[in-house]
């Protein structure tokens, strides 16, 4: 029953988690509210409040999980991908607890962790699946053949889907972090007032840049008819601006599992906690008779649950990381 220490620091949560044998005695989460003074994540903040919250994370994981820190078998850390400076806050912790305890250490990839936060709990997908990973900095469709067969078969070719959402907030007026405000102003909304355009991209490859700009465009010239044309309407903005976001996702996905013949679909990523998506992951199953897999909210965002249970399964196939290993802001998909 491998005891798993994970880490993950990849942007502005420092988090620190416990798995033993494949289950999650512990997930701590410290966020950094310190952005929210600059609408946005400051990298050489983010690092030095990693510094402060590392040690009380890890020791809160710790404790909450009720283990001794000498029964722990192993390190899981993200290497990458993500903020260099918060990266190395996690990675040189990893190393460091590891050369102390002479335990070894796992380096796992963020992007695939999201995914393997299915493997959390007791509902778990079966192989094959198709994962929809959509975050702030990524959206990616992804073949999953296996725990580490993975594929990237469709992504963003310029854009992410959480950027379009953290812009729309921008222009709104709405304070950082914006996601979840888009979320509950749009709860409120009709998600049919507005129109925007969705791009015709070929394949299963997404574009938001030209979303995010009819969008700016949009708000521009209805203020000028109307100076408060965004608190008048803000929650429809939001619904259609929301709407716009997901069937441009989900259709997508649709795509892919149909031309791949494959039944069963899955969301991560820090936008899977966004209600319209969820929901409408859902009904897309429910349409197709296919089967959907939504991890719990707290594993939806970064998280050390997901590096964990990553590097329970890397243990297991005994994969571990060499001392001399360092962080990558780019970290190939592998």
């Amino acid at each position: 029953m491998p005891v798993i220490l994970g880490i993950e620091s990849s942007c502005d949560e420092t988090s620190a988690a416990i798995c033993i044998d494949g289950q999650m005695l512990s997930n701590i989460i410290a966020n950094q509210t310190i952005h929210e003074a600059y609408g946005g994540v400051v990298p050489e903040l983010a690092s030095r409040v990693h510094q402060v919250n590392i040690i009380p994370a890890v020791q809160q994981a710790i404790l909450l999980a009720k283990v001794n820190k000498n029964e722990i078998d192993a390190v899981a850390f993200t290497r990458g991908p993500g903020l260099l400076g918060s990266l190395l806050v996690g990675v040189t912790f990893a190393k460091a607890f590891a050369l102390a305890k002479d335990i070894p250490i796992i380096e796992i990839n963020h992007m695939q962790a999201h995914v393997l936060a299915h493997f959390i709990g007791d509902n778990k997908p079966e192989f094959p699946f198709l994962c929809l990973t959509v975050s702030g900095g990524h959206t990616q469709i992804v073949l999953v053949k296996d725990h580490f067969d993975m594929e990237i078969i469709g992504q963003t070719q310029d854009d992410a889907a959480g950027e379009a959402l953290d812009k729309t907030s921008k222009v709104l007026g709405l304070p950082y972090p914006g996601g979840p405000l888009i979320d509950k102003f749009a709860r409120q909304g009709d998600p049919d007032r507005f129109k925007f355009p969705e791009p015709q991209i070929p394949g299963y490859n997404f574009s938001f840049s030209g979303l995010k700009t009819s969008i700016l465009y949009f708000i521009r010239d209805n203020e000028k008819i109307n100076p408060n044309f965004i608190q008048e309407n803000i929650a429809d903005i939001c619904a259609s601006v929301e709407k716009r976001v997901v069937t441009i996702l989900l259709n997508k996905l649709k795509k892919a599992a149909l031309d791949h013949g494959i039944k069963t679909i899955a969301l991560a990523g820090g936008v899977s906690a966004n209600t319209g998506l969820r929901q409408g992951i859902q009904q897309l199953a429910d349409e197709q008779g296919w089967k959907s897999f939504i991890p719990a909210f707290q594993y939806c965002t970064d998280n050390a649950a997901m590096i964990a249970i990553a590097g329970y399964y890397k243990y297991l196939k005994g994969e571990f990381t060499g001392q001399d290993v360092a962080p990558l802001a780019r970290m190939p998909f592998r």
